[in-house]
């Protein structure tokens, strides 16, 4: 059974990611949060890892997670870096590290943790897409800092924040597909005032100087409106 003040905190994290105005705005709140409301959290972070590759702190609460990633990106190895790449059920999708001084696993990332100062960690993975793995990374300076409960915390904000970042992605791109629709039709009244054409050629214009130039078609449309020519003329 769960508690009232667990459910009234449940809900709070849920309006006070949702009420985020972008996608950063809700990872750098999810930060934030981590900080502040799990216990024995002095630091946090996301890590972004796109084609299984190329690794990024989209945000972070201090300068040792975003050495942290790096190390963990040179190495290819780590709590965090394996909860993004984790293909597992999402129950299985969590690392805890009690202890990087006794702690087996990731024999070479884990001296580069207690060079930074980490002396317990956790990792959560908050969604796992074809082109790009995001985990989420709580870090305390003490060693055995973490235990079930503030797993179990973490896990709860972790789902929160894959939830408002899905919303926030879909948000962004409804915002875009609405701005390149706009651009798009500026440019074709202008190509049709300028050059006599119908809509539909003008449109035409606009999707073959894209292939032509190998650039975006907003790209094409945002260049004849601001200078009422089309790219490479």
């Amino acid at each position: 059974m769960i508690d009232d003040d667990a459910l009234v905190w449940f809900a709070e994290i849920a309006r006070d990611l949702a009420s985020q105005p972008s996608e950063q705005a809700v990872l750098d709140r999810v930060v934030e949060l981590a900080v502040e409301v799990i216990d024995g959290c002095d630091d946090a972070g996301i890590l972004l890892l796109h084609h299984k590759r190329d690794v990024a702190t989209a945000a972070s609460s201090s300068r040792r997670v975003r050495d942290s990633d790096a190390e963990q990106a040179r190495l290819r190895e780590g709590p965090c870096f394996d909860a993004a790449l984790n293909t597992a059920p999402w129950h299985n999708k969590v690392y805890r590290s009690e202890d990087t001084a006794t702690e087996p696993r990731w024999p070479k990332y884990m001296p580069r943790a207690r060079e930074l100062g980490i002396g317990s960690m956790l990792g959560f993975q908050l969604y796992n897409t074809q082109e790009s793995f995001g985990a989420m990374d709580l870090y305390g300076h003490r060693r055995h800092a973490f235990d079930v409960t503030t797993e179990r915390q973490g896990w709860v904000l972790a789902s929160h924040a894959a939830v408002a970042l899905t919303s926030a992605r879909t948000d962004e791109q409804l915002r875009t597909a609405i701005a390149t629709r706009q651009e798009i039709g500026q440019a074709s009244g202008i190509l049709m005032e300028r050059h006599g054409l119908s809509g539909e050629a003008a449109f035409t214009v606009l999707k073959r100087t894209s292939q032509d130039n190998n650039i975006k078609l907003r790209t094409v449309a945002e260049e004849v409106v601001r200078t009422g020519r089309l790219p490479g003329t």
